[in-house]
């Protein structure tokens, strides 16, 4: 039984990350190999990412009362296949106009028919009193997942490549993009399989067949302030994650890295995330979740202001992989306590589903904003002073999630 519960773990961590592996992590690594292969701005690639966002709005919404009324397992299977299949589709490198609609199509994939259900597994493999943990143990092994795959890729773009990088041809990068994303779609399949074989039909299948969909669920979470906190907190902490979109195209653009050498550097904040979700995690169940949220700001913002200052500059590789490695501490500590703040607000397992549908519509909205502020902050400010700017505005948004989380603190006092 216990070997059986592992493999349920690894299989969480495994699909929790794969599905999210074509649609983001692609370009958090490889963002300036991908701008150049694909031919287009930070901007346009911003608009692609908004219109998951618009898409995945809506899926939150859906998905939350879909996961209150059926099972996860079948649900995810089709969202990861569906996924995969997509994927050959970006590995042709196509038009700018179709890589948007695919990200359009991604939102729905990863997030109508995946997110509600799975959060709602972990809270239901965690138990009551460890919600902190199983939240960061799940979302550290998503990370130690995606440092693996990102690494391992990062290493195949180097061996796809002449021996010199910097020599590399359009169509050498493009072929080499194209091989690292074909083997991503293979990771996303290959989920989908392992989920149909591990996930037990008794323990996280509990189908309501004489229930139908509601919104009391939805209603219900709506007059809880505590709700409306902890999705301003979600949105804050958000806008620190797609700001690690940006952490190997500022090594690229400030520092002069080269492709390989700058997908390296994105690499570190892969690494940081598993040591951050699971500690965040453990300290939240002992000293409280909201309390280490706070503290996962301040690192944030601390960080944040570090590189927002423009303190950095070319020669300090060491400062510079330390100084990425803490904001991506603080940010992933928050990733780690998002989803237990629902045990700390006793939110019942009945509405779940509700609540995580409702506070992911709030909190995920950077899916829509972030990627074309992104694109004109960067593009209209080259060199380093559009990173400084971008930066500077995730200390804001800091900020304000530090001052929501000591409200839902009192909130709940």
């Amino acid at each position: 039984m216990k070997a059986r519960k592992v493999l349920l773990l690894f299989t969480m961590m495994l699909v929790g990350e794969g599905v999210f592996l074509l649609p983001f992590v692609v370009t958090r690594v490889f963002r300036p190999t991908f701008l150049k292969v694909f031919d287009i701005t930070n901007l346009e690639l911003g608009t692609a990412f908004s219109l998951y966002g618009i898409v995945a709005m809506i899926s939150y919404f859906a998905g939350g009362p879909i996961a209150d009324r059926y099972s996860p397992k079948k649900l995810l299977i089709v969202s990861l296949l569906v996924t995969a299949l997509a994927g050959i589709i970006m590995a042709m490198i196509p038009s700018l106009a179709t890589l948007t609609l695919l990200y359009g199509f991604w939102g729905l994939s990863t997030i109508l028919l995946f997110w509600a259900g799975y959060i709602k597994a972990i809270r239901q493999f965690g138990g009551e009193e460890s919600q902190g943990k199983s939240y960061g143990i799940v979302d550290g092994g998503r990370g130690l997942v995606a440092a693996i795959i990102a690494s391992s890729s990062v290493l195949l773009l180097d061996a796809f490549l002449p021996s010199i990088v910097e020599n590399a041809s359009i169509d050498q990068l493009s072929n080499a993009l194209s091989k690292i994303i074909f083997v991503f779609c293979g990771v996303v399949a290959a989920s989908a399989v392992l989920v149909w074989y591990v996930f037990p039909k008794d323990d996280l299948e509990q189908v309501s067949t004489g229930q139908k969909l509601s919104l009391n669920g939805v209603k219900e979470v709506m007059k809880r302030r505590s709700i409306w906190l902890q999705a301003i907190i979600l949105l804050c902490g958000y806008v620190g994650y797609k700001c690690t979109d940006d952490f190997g195209l500022y090594a690229s653009d400030v520092f002069g890295y080269n492709d390989v050498n700058s997908a390296h550097i994105a690499t570190i904040s892969f690494w940081v995330r598993p040591i951050a979700a699971v500690a965040a995690g453990i300290l939240g169940d002992k000293f409280g979740h909201s309390k280490i949220t706070s503290l996962s700001f301040l690192i944030l913002i601390a960080g944040s202001f570090v590189i927002a200052t423009g303190l950095l500059r070319p020669g300090m590789e060491l400062m510079i992989a330390l100084t990425i490695a803490s904001t991506s501490l603080g940010i992933y500590g928050l990733r780690g306590l998002y989803y237990a703040l629902f045990q700390e607000s006793k939110i019942p397992l009945s509405i779940t589903g509700s609540a995580i549908g409702f506070v992911s519509v709030i909190g995920y909205t950077p899916d829509i904003f972030m990627g074309p502020l992104m694109g004109v902050i960067l593009d209209n400010n080259p060199g380093a002073l559009g990173h400084q700017y971008l930066f500077g505005l995730l200390a804001i948004f800091g900020l304000i999630g530090l001052f929501a989380s000591i409200l839902f603190r009192k909130t709940l006092s």
